[in-house]
């Protein structure tokens, strides 16, 4: 798939843009590059005949800007990446905050530059297949109560598109790509330690784990992507989003594990959560075993904030939350596996970029 949609390169800097180039192509993606501002204009103004285009300007300057905004109004669809440099940090979130571009990246990091492509081009396949399935959802509804084949049809198309719901919102920040599947498998495997083996009841709470961010869905960008700290008004913005994501999935045909996870997991056991203050056994299970899931991969995975910390630090802290934040039967739980258990489990959900190697080659 990645092969057969075509990557525009612009990078002004010909060391850079060559080693990028070499580098993306040895991961098979189909690379058409450019040196200079008008060369670029002229092929993109004129054609949609790419599907992600990455730009690394010296210095990004008001002509290079006023390119980027006729690019995107000419060719709404195509993803654009920006390399970001050192000087010019805020201006390029700006960018991004406008929707002129769609991801930013560092230039002087090839597999993260690999990621943002590759994650424009999951995000197309996910509009594309969204699309399909909305046009088949409608159709099914209008026909649910007269054909009941059709009507389970149905339910097939709605467990996959909860599934790509979540990986959609997923990408809209790149930092926190495949959180919603992590944290998923993290639920599952605390709720079996936790003898919970019913397969329906475990495959709720991985639903309700993909799910448990679809408030922020109502979030606009400008907050959720915000790089300075959140003042009083958009933290209470943000403590909205469980019952919004509750509200906007309550008249679904959901089970109960689902609608927890989703209006709970922010509920602390000592009772300092939100939305509604519950505390202890008030929450449901399901949503404490979420609460400690989120916390083991928020510690682990990088921040724009903060550089990522090891599973050593996550459980320091998991354990001095027991309690307080967590529940004490959920952070047992955690304990039964070893940290290099816990490690594994996340390179097996995670490993998103698979050319490392080829990348300590090319450094």
């Amino acid at each position: 798939m990645t092969g057969q949609q075509k990557i525009f390169l612009l990078g002004e800097n010909i060391k850079q843009r060559v080693n990028l180039k070499r580098f993306l192509l040895g991961q098979a993606l189909n690379i058409s590059d450019a040196k200079t501002v008008s060369e670029t204009e002229n092929r993109l103004l004129k054609a949609h005949e790419f599907s992600v285009a990455v730009f690394s300007f010296f210095p990004l300057d008001t002509p290079k800007i006023n390119l980027l905004r006729k690019i995107r109004a000419a060719n709404p669809r195509l993803g654009i990446i920006l390399l970001l440099s050192r000087e010019n940090p805020k201006l390029a979130i700006a960018l991004l905050q406008q929707g002129i571009v769609d991801q930013i990246s560092s230039q002087d990091n090839l597999p993260s530059v690999f990621s943002a492509i590759i994650n424009e081009f999951r995000k197309k396949e996910i509009i594309s297949t969204n699309a399909a399935y909305s046009k088949r959802l409608s159709s099914l509804k209008s026909e649910q109560e007269k054909n009941l084949k059709r009507a389970m049809d149905l339910e097939e198309i709605y467990d996959s598109t909860l599934e790509n719901l979540m990986t959609a919102l997923d990408l809209r920040d790149v930092e926190t790509f495949g959180h919603s599947r992590t944290v998923a498998k993290y639920s599952q495997i605390l709720a079996r330690i936790l003898d919970i083996k019913d397969k329906t009841t475990l495959d709720n709470i991985r639903k309700g784990a993909l799910l448990h961010d679809v408030g922020k869905i109502a979030i606009p960008d400008s907050i959720l992507k915000k790089p300075s700290p959140l003042d009083q008004n958009e933290w209470e913005k943000i403590k909205l989003h469980p019952t919004l994501g509750y509200g906007l999935v309550k008249e679904i045909k959901l089970l109960e594990e689902v609608g927890n996870i989703i209006l709970c997991h922010h509920e602390r056991y000592d009772g300092s959560g939100y939305p509604s203050g519950l505390k202890k056994d008030e929450i449901p299970l399901e949503a404490r075993i979420f609460a400690l899931a989120d916390a083991l991969d928020a510690i682990t995975s990088f921040r724009p904030y903060r550089e990522r910390r090891d599973f050593q630090v996550a459980k320091n802290e998991i354990e001095e939350n027991r309690g307080q934040q967590f529940d004490p039967q959920v952070v047992d739980a955690f304990g039964t596996l070893s940290i290099e258990t816990w490690e594994k489990i996340r390179f097996e959900t995670t490993h998103l970029i698979p050319s490392f190697e080829a990348f300590r080659k090319l450094s």
